[in-house]
């Protein structure tokens, strides 16, 4: 059995990505969602999440983009003079090896991101980090030990094969310098996300064998996401999505996807690609499905 979580990061960045995921949801294959606690359309989305049920909502944990949840005092290291988070995720490693970044004051952010979450009436399903924060050493410590502490029960764990990369090349444009580096970014990633897998399997929490989507990340269009569902492996897989509509407010963000969102809510909603999915045998559902699959599973072995 093949079965695809299709989530959608950024939920609750503006109200243009908000009702371009859920478009996505309600027209095509989205099924999951990460909400982004310290976004500016946050009340919108948490709104929203009530009207459709079956769009399972994770934590979209952001340690470099935006205002804090936290008071800018309470976190000195990770903010700038304006209280915003400023640091790129190779410049919070650094500063987390050179002790210029203090790891109780991520902590502190993190728990306070999913404890607003959880006061919104929401039962998160999985968290996942805005730029794959999530997996940096000694990050990822806490991340495992704060999901257990809410009882989040699975981890996005973005380990990327790319098992359909071969025959996909055939009909990809020649690689540009930004399909190189967002290759590079998702085998440093990869790499890292390799050891995490070992932590959540240790630590009881869930996550897919497999996962998509990260080396596509700005190239994600119909044509890229039928060659990931042709070369679907059996079991449960991950793809990570960014759909939403192009806007000033996005544009002010700072967020180098703009317009390509527009082009991944065409792909994910395209009715060639949900029959593609239907023809191949694969079954759509949410962090939610995955979790009581497994439990269920678990208990009948």
């Amino acid at each position: 059995m093949k079965r695809l979580i299709v989530n959608a990061d950024d939920f609750g960045l503006t109200h243009n990505v908000n009702r371009g995921i859920l478009d996505a949801h309600r027209n095509g294959i989205v099924t999951s969602a990460t909400l982004l606690a310290n976004g500016m359309a946050f009340e919108s989305a948490v709104g929203a999440s009530k009207r459709f049920h079956r769009l399972g909502i994770g934590v979209h944990l952001n340690l470099t983009e935006g205002r804090p949840v936290a008071e800018a005092y309470h976190i000195p290291t990770l903010v700038d003079r304006g209280g915003q988070f400023h640091l790129t995720p190779p410049r919070l490693w650094a500063g987390i090896v050179s002790g210029q970044v203090s790891l109780a004051e991520i902590e502190f952010e993190l728990r306070a991101q999913i404890r607003k979450v959880i006061r919104a009436d929401i039962t998160p399903t999985h968290l996942d980090g805005h730029k794959h924060v999530h997996v940096l050493p000694r990050v990822s410590e806490i991340v495992i030990r704060l999901a257990h502490e809410f009882g989040i029960p699975a981890v996005r764990c973005p380990l990327e094969h790319n098992p359909y990369a071969s025959s996909a090349s055939e009909n990809r444009l020649l690689p540009t310098i930004s399909t190189v580096k967002q290759y590079l970014v998702g085998r440093t990633v990869s790499k890292l996300a390799k050891s995490f897998r070992k932590r959540l399997a240790q630590s009881g929490l869930l996550s897919p064998a497999h996962f998509y989507g990260m080396s596509e990340t700005g190239f994600l269009d119909a044509r890229a996401i039928r060659q990931i569902l042709r070369y679907l492996p059996p079991g449960t897989s991950e793809l990570m999505c960014h759909p939403g509509y192009r806007d000033v407010e996005l544009e002010k963000t700072g967020t180098p996807l703009l317009s390509q969102r527009e082009i991944e809510i065409e792909g994910l909603t395209a009715a060639s690609i949900k029959n593609f999915a239907v023809s191949r045998g694969i079954q759509l559902w949410n962090y939610k499905d995955f979790v009581e699959m497994t439990q269920r599973t678990y208990m009948a072995a």
